[in-house]
């Protein structure tokens, strides 16, 4: 496998890394991005730019973009934390106050930080959505609205894996009165320079390469994934909380279909570069080369300081949650225990590491069956902390 881009002395590692990803993992294309104190030390990026491309297809090339998943989730986490850093956006003040609507239910208390934190309660939505009326941000946004919490708001916490989307992108336009995807691509995205947008535009489509299932080969061995007994039972239930969070949108969208990449869903279908995930988190953390820092140290603190943590009531596991960032722990190893970002789920992974000054991006069009610990980004972060050792 022919690996390309660049790396800095020191970050050989990553090289090494992201090429037995090909040669033991059974990635197909990938790219990954590393920057430290908002300089780029890690460009790389190999084989087929769609998964299901065969030999001699189209190759990964540098801007190749891939949907990132639930990645989504902590760009649309900087969005509502901009807002409270801008000062018109309370994260201790009821929900209700700026979307009256979300009252509904017994979800009057519910604060805008339970929101982030995946404490709201609403994990589900008690009629799923069909990907049509998904996509559609005001049918999204009421049937949250509408849906009675499944646990008291603020006292337990469960991924909310579509939902978030909802919740977070209609409280953005209550505040702003602007669309989420617009708002994005005007105040994080160009400010920052980073390569990533919720709702691809029609003039970038061609960037954007297939994705699909990747089988986990027998050379992967002992990385293959291996859920626990209550994890499985959990997905293999169809009344489990993880099931229907999972389930909000039923049946699976396609993801390669061009409507539902132009679609806004902040909780799922975010599309980037490598670069651009990277990118993003570093600008999260401090000055990058080219573009604007967006969080102040204060708001850095906040987006991670611990809101949720211990068993998950969707994902059946312990994790552990900022104000809308995975923290680094068992669950979602990330470089270190300050490091705050998200995966998505089966492969992608950004995440910032502000003591190290370290911001990594890695995207992939091979999907695995993993939420939050994907083998080849996790052979990727390693080799980020060796070549940092």
């Amino acid at each position: 496998m022919d690996v390309n881009g660049t790396v800095a002395e020191g970050f050989e590692p990553v090289r090494e890394a992201f090429a037995a990803n090909f040669t033991l993992l059974g990635e197909r294309g990938a790219a990954v991005a590393v920057y430290r104190d908002g300089h780029r030390v890690v460009d790389l990026w190999a084989g087929v730019r769609d998964i299901d491309g065969a030999a001699g297809a189209a190759p990964w090339e540098r801007g190749t973009a891939q949907i990132v998943r639930s990645a989504t989730k902590g760009i649309a986490a900087a969005a509502l934390l901009l807002l409270h850093q801008r000062g018109v956006l309370d994260l201790d003040a009821p929900a209700g106050v700026y979307w009256p609507e979300f009252k509904a239910a017994g979800k009057e208390r519910t604060r805008v930080r339970h929101l982030l934190a995946h404490r709201a309660g609403v994990p589900v939505l008690d009629r799923p959505l069909t990907p049509a009326e998904a996509a559609d941000p005001e049918l999204g946004a009421a049937a949250v609205a509408a849906q009675a919490p499944v646990w008291e708001p603020g006292t337990d916490h469960g991924y909310h894996a579509h939902t978030y989307g909802w919740l977070t992108g209609e409280l953005l336009r209550r505040v702003t009165g602007r669309p989420v995807g617009e708002w994005v691509a005007e105040e994080i995205a160009g400010p920052a320079g980073a390569e990533l947008w919720l709702g691809l535009p029609a003039a970038e489509r061609g960037r954007a390469g297939r994705v699909g299932p990747a089988d986990v080969p027998e050379s992967a061995g002992g990385l293959r994934i291996r859920p626990k007994r209550a994890v499985a039972e959990a997905y293999a239930d169809p009344d489990s909380l993880t099931r229907r969070a999972f389930a909000a949108i039923t049946p699976v969208a396609d993801e390669n279909d061009p409507g539902y990449r132009a679609a806004v869903l902040p909780a799922s279908n975010g599309i980037a570069t490598a670069d651009g995930l990277a990118r993003f988190y570093a600008a999260l953390i401090g000055e990058v080369d080219g573009g604007t820092r967006l969080f102040t140290p204060e708001t850095m603190e906040l987006a991670r300081a611990e809101q949720s943590a211990g068993p998950d009531r969707v994902l059946v596991t312990g994790t552990r949650f900022g104000l809308g960032y995975m923290l680094h722990g068992a669950a979602s190893p990330l470089l270190a225990p300050g490091s705050f970002g998200h995966p998505g789920r089966g492969g992608a992974l950004g995440f910032a590491d502000p003591e190290h000054g370290i911001a990594f991006g890695y995207v992939t069009n091979g999907f695995r069956p993993g939420v939050t610990a994907d083998p080849r980004a996790q052979a990727l972060v390693r080799a980020v902390r060796t070549a940092l050792a």
